[in-house]
Order: C-alpha cells, then sequence, then structure tokens
C-alpha cells in the first residue's frame, strides 16, 4: 500500500496527520508485544517491552527520536485501561482502541484452526490500522472534568454493586440463626440495622433489653415513628429463638461482625464519593441540561453527562447513541430471513444508565408512563418495554445536548398533539387512573 493510501482520512471526514509510522501493542501481565511498520513501507518490525511506566516511556523516546517527533498511529486492544492512561501523555500518538472481539474475529477468520499468540495478535492489530483504519475511530479524549465523571460513577456503581452483595450475604447469616431482624427492620444494608446488630447481635441479647433502652436506641437513630417503635419492642419480646447451637450461634455472629464493618466501610465510601460527584457534575457546563431531565436526580443526571460527553461530534445522531449504548436493538439478515435480538457488543454501564433512567421516569414522567403502559398493552415485557422508553428519552435527550438547551415537556406534548399521535389519548387515561 502506498503512503497516500494509508493517510487516507478516516470516515466522518476528519483529517488526520501524515503518519510517519503504524504502531499496534498486544498488552500483557509482564511483557508486551509491539508490530511496527513505517509509512510507505511493506517492511514489519516486532518486539517487546518489558512492564512498568519506564520501560514503555523509554521505548516511546526511542521512537520519538527516531521519527523526529512525527505523528505515530497505534492501535490497542481497550478504549480505558494502564496502556491508555501510559500513552495519552505522548501529544504526537494518535491512539486508536478497538474492541478485543475484533481482534479475536479478525483472527478467525484468517486463522481458522484456532492459533493464537501475542506476536500474532499484534500483527493482526496492525493490519487492521494500516489497512481498514477508516473503520476505526481515532481516540479524543473528553474534558477532564467529563473524564472524572466518567471515571466516579462507574467506580460508585461497582461499590454499591459491592455493598448490594454484602447485604444479601448478610441476609443470608441472619436467615440461620436471627430471621425476626429481618421482618424488623426493611433494609438490612442500612446503617440503623448495623447499629442494632452491633449492639445486640442475637436474639437473645435483645431480649434482655428493657423496652426504654430499646426505645432510646431508636431515637438515637433517627427512628421518629412510635408506632413502629412500639410494634418492633413488642415482637422482640414476642420472638423465639431460631437456634440455641452455640457452633452456629458463636460462626454466625462472628460473620455479622465482619459484614457490618463492610457494610459500613462502603456506606461511608459511597457518600463520600456522592460528594464529590456532585461537587464535580454541578461545575460541568452540561449539567443544566440533563438536571432538566424528569427523575435525573443527583445519582443519574451524573451518569447522563459521562455518558454523552461534551464532544458534540462524537454522535452525528441520535441513533448513533441507541447503538453505542446498546439500547438499539440488533437486526440481522440472510435471505429471506431477518432476526432482531438484543446488542450484547456494548459499554453496559452506560446501556445500565439508559435503561434505569427510562425506568425511572416513568413514575415523573406523564406520558414515559403513558408510552410505556402502551408497549406492554402491545404485549412487550417489562425491560422490553423500558429499553423502548430509553430509546425515546435517548432522541430527546440528544437534541437537547446537541442544541444545548434544558428539556420541555410541554414542547414534547405539544408535538405529540400536532402528529396526531394515540399517545396523547393514552397520557389522558393513565392521569385519570
Amino acid at each position: 500500500m502506498s503512503q497516500q493510501q494509508e493517510s487516507k482520512p478516516p470516515s466522518g471526514g476528519v483529517e488526520e496527520p501524515e503518519f510517519a509510522a503504524f504502531i499496534a501493542i498486544d498488552w500483557a501481565d509482564q511483557k508486551h508485544v509491539w508490530a511496527l511498520q513505517m509509512a510507505g513501507s511493506d517492511q514489519r518490525e516486532q518486539g517487546e517491552i518489558e512492564h512498568g511506566p519506564e520501560a514503555v516511556d523509554a521505548w516511546m523516546q526511542t521512537l520519538l527520536q527516531r521519527f523526529g517527533g512525527r505523528p505515530l498511529a497505534v492501535c490497542l486492544e481497550q478504549a480505558r485501561g494502564a496502556l491508555l492512561y501510559l500513552l495519552m501523555k505522548y501529544p504526537n500518538l494518535v491512539l486508536y482502541p478497538i474492541h478485543p472481539a475484533a481482534v479475536k474475529r479478525f483472527r478467525a477468520a484468517l486463522y481458522p484452526s484456532g492459533t493464537k499468540n501475542d506476536p500474532l495478535d499484534a500483527a493482526l492489530q496492525l493490519e487492521l490500522l494500516v489497512h481498514h483504519r477508516p473503520r476505526l475511530r481515532a481516540w479524543k479524549p473528553d474534558t477532564v472534568e467529563t473524564r472524572m465523571l466518567q471515571i466516579l460513577v462507574e467506580y460508585r456503581r461497582q461499590l454499591v454493586d459491592q455493598r448490594t452483595a454484602e447485604s444479601n450475604r448478610l441476609t443470608q447469616v441472619l436467615k440461620l440463626y436471627y430471621p425476626q431482624a429481618l421482618d424488623w427492620f426493611d433494609h438490612p444494608a442500612s446503617a440503623l440495622v448495623g447499629a442494632f446488630l452491633k449492639r445486640w447481635p442475637t436474639l437473645q441479647s435483645a431480649r434482655k433489653a428493657r423496652a426504654q433502652t430499646l426505645r432510646d436506641f431508636f431515637h438515637q437513630h433517627n427512628c421518629r415513628n412510635q408506632e413502629l417503635i412500639q410494634q418492633r419492642i413488642q415482637r422482640i419480646g414476642q420472638a423465639t429463638p431460631a437456634t440455641s447451637d452455640p457452633a452456629l450461634l458463636r460462626t454466625c455472629v462472628l460473620q455479622v461482625k465482619h459484614l457490618l464493618q463492610s457494610l459500613a466501610g462502603l456506606r461511608h465510601s459511597i457518600a463520600e464519593l456522592d460528594k464529590e460527584i456532585r461537587s464535580v457534575s454541578r461545575n460541568h457546563p452540561d449539567f443544566p441540561v440533563f438536571d432538566s431531565f424528569p427523575g435525573a436526580g443527583e445519582a443519574l443526571g451524573p451518569r447522563f453527562i459521562a455518558a454523552f460527553g461534551t464532544q458534540r461530534e462524537r454522535f452525528s445522531s441520535a441513533t448513533d447513541v441507541q447503538s453505542f449504548s446498546g439500547i438499539a436493538p440488533v437486526t440481522e439478515r440472510s435471505g429471506k430471513t431477518e432476526r432482531v435480538h438484543f446488542r450484547w457488543a456494548c459499554p453496559k454501564f452506560v446501556r445500565q444508565t439508559f435503561h434505569e433512567w427510562a425506568s425511572h421516569s416513568i413514575g415523573f414522567c406523564d406520558w414515559a408512563r403513558a408510552y410505556y403502559l402502551q408497549q406492554r398493552d402491545k404485549g412487550a415485557e417489562h425491560h422490553a418495554a423500558v429499553r423502548s422508553l430509553a430509546a425515546k428519552w435517548i432522541r430527546i435527550a440528544y437534541r437537547c445536548w446537541k442544541d444545548r438547551t434544558l428539556y420541555n415537556q410541554q414542547l414534547y406534548l405539544d408535538a405529540l398533539r400536532r402528529h396526531g399521535s394515540p399517545l396523547v389519548a393514552k397520557i389522558a387515561s393513565s392521569q385519570r387512573c
């Protein structure tokens, strides 16, 4: 391939620099294999890099000196991770992250025997970079605030999932020796339950407490419902121990102690993250846009900002957002056969964000509730109806984001009436209900 062909601009009309060389890196735990091809040449070089920032920097300095600081195209098998963060500090690199599945399927097409090794994967990535670059998208870092939010909100979700897992473990242990505690309280992971179990880790110890002691405890933990307090005190006094086996009691109490410590730490970490996310998101230029949507709130609003970003050229239409997020289904056609199915290859957290927002909006928005009910009436299952609603929300959110305008529900309802949408009648019906 000639140098002129190799420097062809990628799809989307964005002019790329004249690259001095093309590089692919297959990242591993200890050693990393690279492949290189100079522009205008068919000759390829391969080598290895030791693991660590120092080794990568020494290798990069050698390349910078060799090519005189001219632009280099680098292909890597990740959109976020150690290698990307190591390389993003070099301004003359243009990074092309590719999905691992792309390399896997490219390898399967060329080597159906299933052979696999690091030098081969590096060579395949280089092949994609040199000959199929128009189908790849160069990575362009978003603003610092946006990238902070992307990391923070995803990490927060991981901690929430950990809290849910620990709460489930606590529930399982309590079912063995102290099932009444699950009936007295609604949320096993709450600070109130943690404090109660720390003070009275068994039913036997709780029954020894005086009624006034229990009442004071609930007051100290902001429980003011006198009827509920009295009901709990009565149920504690009337409860029968599930077991008296000392082996089970001692081991379960120990497990509960450790689980309560873990849950307390997670609650503190989540609260700290919430504070940081709130601070970063409120100073983000797109905060007013996404905060204007019903049901966004402090949890989902920052996740919208992280999902869309600030680069308006990143998505050319709402359909791009729907496909990228995994909300839009995949259509397969072959001859007379057509099949529509769920989109698996997508950023799961982004899809989760839009799905949860659509589900949440049903309780805050009349037309969203009416549209959801309309889809259910057509026979759609719950999650399918929510995804359909999410696709509709994405079209609206995309336009607001693109134009930097706040969401106005009345404008959307007026548009539905002008087009004679059957959803108008459904909205009126749901409001009467």
